[in-house]
């Protein structure tokens, strides 16, 4: 028999499970949908046992493909949505359905941490994310789950726990939480007992350590050999980065889904970034990440199609962006259409076009959209640029990735190399490289990413419409400054008609 791993996404929408040799080719995939609570607006929940049964469904359709029957699995990793809060009693079982990372019902939590704290922790913006935010809204307005609370573990955690019967968290994941210091790779309980949280965090490992092997019943009930190891994995931007090999420092990632997301990798910190970066521990040990998030990327586009050019598919759309001009013939959009998190950090500033006009077409449109998503990250990088970091070369992922036109908008704009992976498993792929260093495959993290990852194609900036967008940018950076009392003011109107 073959040998083979196993990189496992806890994803919002899905779970997703690859089946990898050991020489980084994609075998098969297989993905659950996964449904999301919404008890009152603005609560977003899902219960930790759907994550559990999807991982198992998935597993059970790829061991028995043609691709994977005859495989040996020696091992597995896995990536998930970070933030989410998962809160277990003495017996390990769930004291209510995980509170999701884009769930906003945490506002108040947030000021009061900011008052005793300042707006950022742990060189974190204090933001409704952050998993701090849930435990204390829990403390506060569910007192018995607070008192029978044993030890909390974000998403991924919480399938390799039922997975093996080990409670751990590591360094990536924990990062996202406000709890954790990433300098000395520790609980910070002195900002815990300021909470009065006390003693529920979970022991610490690495992103490529051995935690366990999987329970031998389950292994029997997913067709897998016994002894079956279990690598911690990582937060799904730390595995997504990975899996995409940005592993060196400026080496960066543009990912374009329903969000966006500019990361840049280092390996030591020179500043203290502001504007609602984020600041996170890679899977890799001695790095680190920064991070600027954009709320509605591709969100965005996903809206124009919905509401307003609703008989088209995307393919139709990007092909009439790509026949308006730079700039789209004097057209700005911005994406706030669910607020922004970088630079601004406005939960209550909307999107706007602005310089509509009759002569305006639907491509117009769309090109304003897909400039607008874009400039957006672009602030991202210009202020890691500000900072000091030399960012020459991005690859970009996600729905960015899946045009030319747009990949060779993202160079004009960004001024940089924009290069294409061959292969794109997102986060999956950063978890089946951790497995396979997990189980001594490869001598480093380094040596496996430079077998498994390949790059399909690059697109290099073209300078002068570089220039040129930088004059739209100009403007589109006004805007923010222009609408932001007229969209609040509108957004209480609305509220106060409700």
């Amino acid at each position: 028999m073959t040998d083979a791993v196993l990189g496992i996404d806890i994803g919002t929408s899905s779970v997703k499970v690859i089946a990898v040799n050991r020489h980084g080719k994609v075998l098969q995939s297989a993905s659950e949908s996964l449904d999301i609570i919404q008890p009152q607006n603005g609560f977003n929940e899902q219960h930790p046992e759907a994550w559990f049964e999807a991982t198992k469904r998935c597993i059970k359709r790829l061991t028995v493909t043609d691709e994977v029957k005859h495989m040996h699995i020696s091992g597995l990793s896995l990536s998930g949505q970070m933030h989410s809060l998962v809160i277990l009693d003495d017996n390990g079982e769930p004291l209510r359905n995980a509170i999701l990372w884009n769930d906003t019902r945490t506002t108040p939590q947030c000021e009061v941490i900011r008052e005793k704290l300042g707006d950022y922790v742990l060189d974190n913006p204090v933001l409704e994310g952050f998993t701090l935010t849930k435990l204390l809204w829990i403390k506060e307005n569910e007192p018995e789950h607070w008192r029978n609370t044993k030890v909390f573990l974000l998403p991924k955690d919480y399938v390799r726990f039922k997975l093996t019967g080990k409670l751990n968290m590591e360094y990536s994941d924990a990062s996202s939480t406000l709890l954790f210091d990433h300098k000395c790779k520790a609980w910070d309980e002195n900002i815990g007992e300021q909470f009065d949280i006390h003693n529920i965090y979970p022991k610490l490992v690495a992103s490529h350590k051995l935690v366990g092997y999987m329970d031998e019943e389950i292994a029997t009930e997913l067709g897998l050999n016994a002894q079956v190891a279990v690598i911690a994995g990582g937060g799904d931007n730390a595995c997504g980065a990975l899996g995409a090999g940005m592993i060196k420092t400026n080496e960066t990632l543009c990912s374009i889904g329903t969000s966006g997301v500019v990361l840049s990798c280092e390996s030591e910190k020179h500043t203290e970034y502001r504007r609602n970066m984020h600041y996170f521990n890679h899977a890799l040990e001695d790095m680190a990440y920064v991070m600027g998030v954009t709320l509605a990327a591709g969100d965005s586009l996903q809206w124009l199609r919905r509401n307003i050019l609703g008989h088209l598919s995307y393919d139709e759309i990007i092909t009439m962006a790509s026949q308006s001009q730079v700039g789209s013939n004097g057209l700005l959009f911005t994406p706030y259409l669910s607020g922004e998190r970088t630079p601004h950090g406005d939960s209550n500033i909307r999107g706007s076009f602005i310089g509509l006009s009759g002569l305006h077409s639907s491509g117009d449109m769309a090109r304003a959209v897909i400039e607008g998503i874009t400039f957006s990250l672009f602030e991202s990088i210009k202020y890691l640029r500000d900072c000091g970091k030399d960012i020459q070369h991005i690859v970009s992922i996600g729905g960015g990735a899946k045009s030319d036109f747009w990949l060779q908008l993202q160079a004009d704009i960004f001024n940089a190399e924009i290069s294409k992976l061959k292969y794109e498993e997102g986060p999956c792929m950063g978890a089946a490289i951790l497995a396979v260093c997990g189980l001594g495959w490869y001598e480093s993290i380094e040596a496996a990413t430079k077998q498994f990852i390949r790059y399909e194609k690059s697109f290099k900036p073209d300078s002068e419409k570089h220039e040129q967008y930088m004059q739209y940018f100009a403007l589109y950076q006004s805007v923010y400054r222009q609408t932001q009392s007229l969209t609040a003011s509108l957004l209480e109107i609305s509220k106060s008609k409700k």
